[in-house]
């Protein structure tokens, strides 16, 4: 893809990334059945692995803290928004 030159309509830049996209997909073809659930199984650990970073990290601190399950919860919250952003940003690359 071209450098994004400013002040750039955004309509003919989306343009020019689809038309791109369409170029390789007629060079390269479909990806295969493994290559799809490979994608597929990364993504789910890019979401996950944060979640249960969170949540481990707040049940340790509860732990150590006695504070029942106080950090538990707002750390796989954090978490689970970081996975998601993790995930959406990886979906969306160029």
């Amino acid at each position: 893809m071209k450098p994004e030159v400013p002040g750039e309509d955004p309509l003919i830049r989306e343009t020019r990334l689809r038309r791109d996209r369409r170029d390789r997909w007629l060079r390269e073809g479909d990806m295969s059945v493994g290559r799809r659930l490979a994608q597929i199984g990364v993504l789910g650990w890019i979401f996950v692995a944060p979640t249960l970073a969170g949540l481990f990290l707040g049940r340790w601190l509860d732990a150590q803290l006695g504070s029942g399950i106080f950090w538990t919860a707002p750390f796989m919250i954090l978490g689970l928004c970081l996975g998601g952003w993790t995930a959406w940003k990886w979906m969306n690359a160029p």
